[in-house]
């Protein structure tokens, strides 16, 4: 059963280009094997949404002190290990934020180790090993999206809530069923034939330098393009940090270095310190409000009252002056960044939109980096950049009535460290916040979906409606397309009247 299963795989298939592969010289075999190579971008390049939504939620995991954890076989394993390896030199980060789990632990990096990738409780034993949480990332890498060792670790890691990631060069993977995210550059046919160390292992390659390297730059590891977290080693990175420092400030190769080692050679203190004029001690406490973030730091400011470029100050408490709120619909996301100001309504300073962010139609990391994309844009547009929490936000969902949704969105929240007070509330309670001056009356929305909501003077509340397109949302725009459907079909159909 294992082998038929085995032989309908995409990557185990043979691929006409190569059938007399044996046959051909040396310049044949590089040029052949060059022109399948190309094919393996464009179909990473396929997965670009579901590869950003991962890099989204790790960020998020990361930020809140999780980790991310790689897992697979063999070639896929080894990979994982690879990447996880690099991630500390090249990023300063703590040797256990990103871990590599091999099927037949590490001695498998070096040689095959019979069987390993069928044992499926190995995986749970080397996932319990390293204490996986809630906060976790999981990744699971299977070129063939079945591996025993992979399918374990997912359903294990689901198990103890942390969010998955299923990477596979196949469609319809069993892997991709266990994930929260599901990523399938599908590779086609081996020159040879099921050596998947060859197209799928650079697709493999290609999609953790994303996942690893856009969650860093979303953290704030990155200056531009310069690896401003690094950890000088050796003398290639020294010099490396140096550069950097030269080139950021300007100084000469002398200056720089004296810089650096005022700074206990720490290339951001060093640069920060420089730039703002200021010593090395106020420059790590700018980097930690800035949440070590080089351009947050460097652009801090205090807003005045026809001034938002930059950060906030927190020093001088003027963080609690803005406000952020959240409409979060079905199709469409609104933020908007407001001011505080004392007997008047709220000032808005910066607004962005994004697409639908309602977690109960769309799954969380595609809803959470459509929050991101809102929220920055209302941050950019109000010339900000965020480094420390504002005085409050409010996001208002449809669902948020529940308490699971409420605790989900509450907790992502607090996690991004956008706001001191995080409130959370359904949809209708902003109109009726915004419609009636007392804050009690009925607010009846009707976008993709619809929802009556009521509350009377003494704080009684009733509500109708907000059950979904299966059995209500009567007069939303999803009810009126759907009516709209029906009477196209029963004209088709000659049992209506003509539309």
């Amino acid at each position: 059963m294992g082998s038929s299963l085995h032989a309908n795989l995409t990557t185990e298939s043979r691929n006409p280009a190569s059938e007399r592969l044996d046959a051909l010289s040396a310049l044949e075999i590089v040029r052949l094997m060059n022109a399948e190579d190309s094919s393996v971008a464009p179909a990473v390049g396929q997965r670009a949404e579901a590869i950003a939504a991962a890099i989204d939620e790790i960020a998020d995991r990361l930020r809140g002190g999780g980790r991310l954890v790689y897992i697979g076989a063999g070639t896929s394993g080894r990979l994982g290990v690879l990447d996880a390896t690099e991630c500390p030199p090249t990023f300063s980060s703590p040797p256990d934020q990103v871990i590599g789990l091999i099927a037949g632990g590490p001695a498998a990096l070096t040689r095959a180790i019979e069987g390993a990738e069928d044992r499926g409780e190995s995986a749970v034993e080397d996932l319990q090993t390293v204490g996986l949480g809630s906060r976790d990332v999981v990744v699971g890498i299977a070129t063939s999206g079945r591996t025993p060792y992979v399918v374990a670790g997912l359903e294990f890691a689901r198990h103890a809530g942390a969010f998955t990631i299923a990477l596979s060069c196949n469609d319809n993977s069993s892997i991709a069923g266990l994930a929260d995210v599901a990523i399938t550059p599908v590779v086609g046919a081996e020159v040879l034939s099921g050596s998947t160390r060859l197209k799928a292992g650079t697709a493999t390659k290609l999609v953790l330098n994303m996942l690893t390297t856009g969650a860093m730059v979303r953290i704030g590891k990155t200056y531009g393009n310069l690896m401003v977290d690094l950890k000088a080693t050796n003398n290639k990175l020294r010099d490396r940090t140096r550069r950097i420092v030269k080139d950021l400030t300007g100084l000469d190769e002398r200056d720089a270095q004296e810089l650096l080692n005022r700074c206990g050679g720490e290339l951001k203190t060093a640069v920060v310190a420089h730039e703002r004029n200021t010593s090395p001690e106020e420059a790590r406490r700018l980097l930690d409000a800035a949440g070590q973030q080089l351009r947050g730091a460097l652009a801090c400011k205090t807003p005045g009252p026809s001034n938002y470029s930059g950060c906030v100050a927190p020093e001088r408490g003027l963080a609690s002056d803005f406000v952020l709120g959240i409409d979060v619909g079905g199709t469409s996301t609104t933020a908007v960044l407001a001011r505080l100001m004392p007997g008047r309504d709220p000032e808005p300073i910066g607004r962005g939109t994004a697409g639908g962010a309602n977690p109960l139609t769309i799954e969380w990391s595609y809803a959470s980096a459509e929050l991101i994309r809102a929220i920055d844009g209302a941050f950019r547009s109000a010339g900000w950049t965020l480094c420390v929490p504002i005085g409050a936000v409010c996001i208002a969902a449809a669902g948020a009535g529940r308490p699971e949704q409420e605790g989900h969105l509450r907790e992502w929240a607090q996690n991004r460290r956008l706001a001191n007070q995080v409130i959370v509330v359904h949809d209708a309670e902003p109109v009726l916040a915004a419609g009636s001056p007392k804050g009690w009356g009925v607010a009846v929305i009707a976008g993709t979906g619809s929802f009556v909501f009521g509350r009377n003077p003494d704080g009684a509340t009733a509500r109708a409606g907000g059950w979904g397109p299966l059995l209500g949302d009567e007069g939303s725009a999803y009810a009126i397309a759907v009516e709209a459907l029906r009477a196209i079909a029963q004209d088709a159909d000659g049992c209506g009247p003509r539309t």
